[in-house]
């Protein structure tokens, strides 16, 4: 979702940022270390003193107060379109809660399920995340791609055996060695529906490496 269909990296970088501020951990380090994670697993990573549940309920409260700047990112909007609805799923470290917000936020129609943090036990770089997406599909993993822009949801979608598509939104391309391909972003994929249930043709032109 964030990074991939969205930005809404000012209002978790703020939330964050305040959340750092109450509990007395460097906000530099907290925000080298959230992204792609699911909240829950990060606070009990930098403050595992404090009741992680109580944490993910302040984190998640802050972050829903602070929806300013949520953009579009560029490409998505007509990739979505020509994607049939029963092909595509969001695997997300946010609540289903802040998931939903966004995306409703951004204008969106939603997949009628989704992959949140509440779903799977383990999160990214966990594989448990495309694993439950892919299941949710009705696909092999393998028959899946992922499109993932931060270190941990690639290295998730690479141990979990899909086809990884990453983007260099957010993290520098050395930071996402085992991607299959890398884009810059969305913009100018083509989707080709083949008859039957043969499948989806992805057109789009990778980074050279």
């Amino acid at each position: 979702m964030d990074g991939i269909l969205i930005s809404s990296l000012g209002s978790v970088e703020r939330s964050w940022t305040k959340w750092a501020a109450m509990r007395g951990v460097d906000p530099a380090y907290v925000l080298s270390f959230i992204h792609g994670r699911r909240a829950i697993e990060s606070v009990a990573l930098l403050r595992p003193d404090l009741d992680p549940g109580e944490e993910l309920r302040l984190i998640e409260d802050i972050e829903l107060a602070d929806g300013e700047g949520i953009t579009v990112l560029p490409g998505v909007t007509e990739l979505i379109a020509a994607l049939p609805r029963d092909r595509w799923t969001v695997v997300t470290s946010a609540t289903e809660r802040l998931a939903r917000m966004r995306l409703e936020a951004s204008g969106f129609t939603l997949p009628e399920r989704l992959v949140t943090a509440e779903t799977v036990s383990a999160g990214k770089p966990n594989p448990a995340p495309y694993l439950a997406g892919a299941a949710l599909l009705g696909y092999a993993p393998g028959e899946c791609v992922v499109f993932e822009d931060s270190a941990s949801g690639v290295a998730a979608g690479c141990a979990a055996d899909c086809i990884v598509v990453a983007t260099t939104f957010s993290h520098e391309a050395e930071h996402l060695e085992c991607a299959d391909y890398l884009v810059r972003d969305l913009t100018g994929f083509t989707v080709s529906i083949l008859p039957g249930d043969q499948g989806i043709v992805l057109g789009f032109t990778p980074l050279e490496r």
